[in-house]
C-alpha cells in the first residue's frame, strides 16, 4: 500500500497497517497512510492516536465541509488502530490508554 502514491509511515508500522486494513476501502486506507506518516515516529499505538488527532484537527478546522468527511472517517480508524495496536502490545494498560488519549484531547471547561 505505502509504495503506492500514500507517503510511507513510519518504519514498522506499514506492515502492521497493511495487515489490519486488507479490506479497508482504497481511498480509506490512503488517507490512513497520510495520516501516519504525518504523525511521525514513536511506539505504535502513541503514532496511530497522534495521527487520528492530526485528522480530526483537519476536520474540525472545516466545519460543515463535506470534503472531509474521508478525513473524518480516516480519524476514526486511526484511533480505533491506536486501541487495537495498545491491546496487542500491552492489554492491561488498553484502559489506562485510552483514559489518557480522552484526558488530552478532550476540550477543557
Amino acid at each position: 500500500m505505502s509504495g503506492r502514491g500514500s507517503p510511507a509511515p513510519p518504519r514498522g508500522l506499514g506492515a502492521w497497517l497493511d495487515r489490519r486494513t486488507a479490506e479497508a476501502p482504497e481511498a480509506l486506507r490512503a488517507k490512513v497512510y497520510y495520516y501516519a506518516a504525518a504523525a511521525g515516529d514513536g511506539p505504535r499505538p502513541e503514532t496511530l492516536a497522534r495521527a487520528g488527532w492530526i485528522a480530526l484537527e483537519g476536520v474540525l478546522a472545516h466545519p460543515g465541509d463535506r470534503g472531509a468527511a474521508l478525513d473524518l472517517l480516516a480519524a476514526d480508524a486511526l484511533v480505533t488502530l491506536a486501541l487495537l495496536a495498545q491491546a496487542e502490545a500491552n492489554p492491561r494498560e488498553l484502559g489506562a490508554f485510552a483514559e489518557r488519549l480522552l484526558r488530552e484531547h478532550l476540550p477543557r471547561a
